[in-house]
């Protein structure tokens, strides 16, 4: 999962995330957008369903050759056609002798359901926040075992060029699904705009906002980058794939969390296993071969060199998601 829009995201803004052009795929996966006056609330579709909706790329794109007893390992997706995953699994034969074929979705609410069937044998498309949300809503325990990477979420404006330039009152947009919500409002806090209950978490609402100098209103996350060109928005928070449709300089990003901080950490793109897998050895090799320079290197052109790669142990991601899984329990409450 690359920029949520995770998953995006997971963003998230998605969008279907099935192979797109980079300008409308969001690498991040996204919850489905709130229902007005509910918390977030989401219906996985589960089990057997799973297996008539998959669109399953079933092909082998590993390097031909090699032994005949090689292990297969079915890694699902959200954007197989990217060739950076062709440079993977080539890698993957090479180095190991295994032969990794690629299961793709178009639909962000499938690939976990489907490792848990074991349909999979690992998944990449979330991040931690989306991972935690879905096993606190499906009962689950799938677990992270290696990271790829973070895509900053930027505060642009037209008009100013740092956050506390911004006048009191001015009015700033962010996206208003449920990710992009709490993450808008979290680097908000990070830009010293607004101040959240509790000092926030990964399902932060606009009503946990306590005090603010700027005025925060909630658009879909297609519309933010029109309101900051259009001048409606001082600033808005805009996710790196619509600011690249919108053509808006990066020059104009006033502000982003920072890739290292705790408040990116829920944002960290995962591989991902059942949690008898955890450990599994040749699970674990396979995700740190994502960072091998000719993988990362495609990578950054399939997302406009907006990834900042993280090399996380799989011991700190699971601890990770252990504290937003406790987040979302709080949230559902």
């Amino acid at each position: 999962m690359s920029d949520s829009s995770t998953p995006s995201e997971p963003a998230d803004e998605p969008q279907s995330p099935g192979p797109q052009s980079p300008e409308a795929r969001s690498p991040e996966p996204r919850l489905p957008e709130r229902r007005s006056g509910g918390r977030r609330r989401i219906t996985w579709i589960v089990s057997a369903v799973v297996a008539a909706v998959i669109v399953v790329v079933a092909v082998v794109v590993g390097v031909s050759g090699g032994s005949d007893d090689s292990k297969t390992v079915r890694i699902g997706v959200a954007d197989a056609s990217e060739p950076y995953w062709k440079t993977y699994s080539a890698l993957v034969k090479k180095r190991l002798n295994i032969t990794v074929t690629y299961v793709n979705f178009n639909d962000y609410s499938q690939p976990n359901p489907a490792l848990k069937e074991k349909q999979l044998d690992l998944n990449q498309f979330q991040h931690i926040q989306y991972l935690a949300n879905y096993n606190v809503t499906a009962h689950d325990d799938l677990q992270p075992i290696g990271a790829t990477a973070v895509y900053p979420l930027p505060l642009y404006s037209l008009k100013y060029h740092t956050p506390d330039a911004l006048p009191d009152g001015a009015k700033v947009a962010i996206p208003n699904d449920a990710i992009n919500e709490a993450r808008g409002l979290l680097v908000l806090q990070a830009a010293k705009l607004v101040t959240l209950k509790d000092g926030g978490t990964a399902f932060s609402s606009v009503s946990d906002i306590t005090s603010h100098k700027v005025d925060v209103v909630t658009l879909d996350a297609s519309q933010t980058a029109r309101a900051v060109l259009t001048g409606s928005a001082a600033a808005a928070i805009v996710n790196n794939n619509f600011a690249t449709s919108a053509k808006l300089p990066k020059t104009n990003a006033i502000f982003q969390d920072d890739p290292a901080s705790p408040i990116a950490a829920p944002y960290v793109n995962l591989f991902v296993s059942r949690a008898a897998d955890k450990d599994n050895p040749t699970y674990l090799k396979l995700a740190a071969l994502y960072h091998d320079p000719s993988v990362e290197k495609g990578v950054q052109t399939a997302n406009g060199g907006t990834a900042v790669f993280r090399d996380v142990p799989a011991a700190t991601l699971q601890s990770e998601l252990r504290t937003v899984e406790a987040q979302a329990q709080a949230a559902k409450k």
